[in-house]
């Protein structure tokens, strides 16, 4: 069963492929519109903004916080409960450095504040940070799917993993539309489709 679309589409399969499609469209404007030089950098409102724009056009709940607690496999993400609390002190989290600002990435997806589409508006999130505190950015063509699902899944216990991959892939092509896009290009192998369980409440 595919979540409940503004495109009436019922596959969960052909929900994904037209997601891929409407974002990376989305992703493209946000970017050549200058909209994207706009945002907050390292706030969830500039996170839910990203959210917004790449998903307006598929889902009610673009750039709102999810409503269900979900979970993947084993692990539970943040409980809706608390996830409000979560993402204040992810606010306040400090972005100084390369460590600080992959730990800060780390607990923004354990945060998962969104009911769908977290990896991929907070891979653009992520880069944002990186593009203000660091001069670079991922070219996410040099990351390995496999290599970084594993340590994403590690780091909530270690994240020494996920450090190591995101720094071998760092770029200082920093204003490259084209390493922009390869983070929404990867989107569809990062998203992990259709793995998600959640509680309605």
């Amino acid at each position: 069963m595919a979540l409940q679309n503004k495109l009436g589409i019922e596959d969960s399969s052909d929900l994904a492929r037209q997601e891929e499609i409407f974002t990376k469209r989305r992703a493209k404007e946000l970017y050549e519109s200058g909209k994207i030089n706009e945002l907050e950098i390292g706030t969830y409102k500039g996170l839910s903004e990203i959210h917004y724009f790449l998903f307006q056009d598929i889902y009610d709940f673009a750039g709102k916080m999810r409503q269900v607690n979900l979970s993947k496999g084993n692990f539970r993400y943040a409980p809706l409960a608390y996830l409000e609390v979560s993402l204040k002190n992810i606010e306040q989290m400090s972005q100084n450095n390369f460590d600080e600002i992959v730990e800060k990435y780390v607990e923004m997806n354990i945060a998962h504040p969104f009911r769908e589409g977290n990896g991929r508006s907070t891979r653009i999130w992520l880069d944002l940070i990186f593009k203000k505190e660091l001069k670079k950015v991922v070219d996410w063509s040099k990351v390995d799917k496999d290599d970084y699902l594993m340590a994403m899944e590690r780091s909530p216990i270690k994240d020494t993993e996920i450090k190591q991959v995101l720094k071998d892939a760092l770029t200082d092509e920093i204003d490259s539309r084209d390493i922009f896009m390869k983070g929404i290009d990867h989107s569809y192998y990062f998203e992990g489709y259709n793995e998600f369980k959640a509680e309605e409440l």
